[in-house]
């Protein structure tokens, strides 16, 4: 295993770590985020996530990707909430009167303090920061740990920790973007998909979930047997033509074993993703003709796929869907775990 460190820019660092295989997994200290991985497949070497070449880029097009999000990931309505008998409010997007993502300056901002670990099969960077009591209006100074783990058998290891002294809400996610292909002009249509999930939540047309479990039987969105992700953009689900794609949470019935697969088309490469969140926000790059360029090229319309994993949005008003409530002095720890077999 080896580690090694570079500029960049605006005062930020690339770190990127090596195992014997040739993998390479780039994650920054700007966002905790992952900026690109890297696998060598025969005679070429393919980056599996989407990312930009500088810190300025991400800034100029979209800080969530890649990146660390918190202390709440997904939408909160009207940007309102309940701890206890005390009433909060955190600013809202002023085009839909939502939060999204902790806005409006979330963990994808910060400058994270980071570490190195590395030993003979696995080699990690350990990011750590605070948002101190109030940030965004949630109460508790929070203590949080990003760590990025890469092994020899070419698992990217995903823990984030956290800790309050006042009851507050926490519910963390990483928003990477997954396109097997390797090369951003090329859609994920013809991926090959796997989930195991018998219900997810349908939301509005301001993606706020509408706070029921739906069966996924007979809908597009029913993935317990693998099927390419064309089928679902192909069809005419109400749900599915909100976005032209998903971007929807999906129900997890079995975390101790993997909760999905993604194939590329070729398939020369295989996504295995194992987690112990009760959920996975599965949100497929539904930016139209607006994706940003990417290594000097436009990013296509479903160029990208997420796996957002966390308790399910709306968490906070709809109490089936579990608790994101961290207590005042307890500790939360969530790991998610993406293996690449080629």
């Amino acid at each position: 295993m080896k580690i090694k460190e570079k500029d960049f820019g605006n005062d930020y660092k690339l770190i990127t770590i090596e195992n014997e295989a040739g993998t390479k997994l780039d994650v920054s200290d700007f966002g905790a985020r992952i900026v690109n991985w890297n696998i060598p497949i025969g005679n070429e070497t393919r980056n599996i996530v989407l990312g930009f070449d500088s810190a300025v880029e991400y800034l100029e097009n979209d800080p969530y990707i890649g990146a660390s999000i918190g202390r709440i990931a997904g939408r909160i309505e009207k940007g309102k909430f309940k701890i206890g008998n005390k009433n909060f409010q955190i600013p809202v997007d002023a085009t839909n009167g939502h939060s999204l993502h902790n806005s409006p300056k979330g963990f994808e901002l910060k400058k994270w303090n980071y570490k190195i670990s590395i030993d003979d099969n696995e080699a990690s960077v350990i990011f750590s920061s605070t948002s101190p009591n109030n940030e965004n209006g949630f109460p508790g100074n929070l203590k949080i740990e990003v760590v990025y783990t890469l092994t020899e058998d070419n698992v990217w290891q995903l823990k984030t920790t956290g800790s309050t002294d006042q009851d507050t809400l926490f519910n963390p996610t990483n928003h990477v973007y997954f396109n097997l292909s390797g090369d951003v002009t090329q859609s994920i249509d013809e991926h090959t998909f796997w989930l195991n999930s018998n219900y997810f939540a349908p939301v509005r047309t301001d993606v706020i979930p509408l706070g029921i479990k739906k069966d996924v039987t007979g809908t597009p969105f029913d993935f317990r047997r693998s099927k390419k992700l064309s089928e679902v953009f192909n069809s005419d689900f109400e749900q599915k033509n909100l976005f032209d794609g998903m971007d929807h949470p999906f129900f997890l019935d079995d975390t101790k074993a993997p909760i999905a697969i993604l194939c590329s088309e070729d398939e020369k490469i295989r996504l295995t993703i194992s987690t112990d969140a009760s959920s996975v926000v599965l949100y497929t790059a539904n930016f139209g003709e607006h994706g940003p360029r990417m290594h000097g090229k436009k990013l296509v319309h479903h160029g990208g796929i997420t796996f957002e994993t966390q308790t399910a949005p709306g968490a906070e008003q709809f109490s089936e869907f579990g608790s994101i409530l961290l207590q005042k002095n307890k500790r939360i720890e969530t790991i998610t775990e993406f293996r690449i077999d080629i």
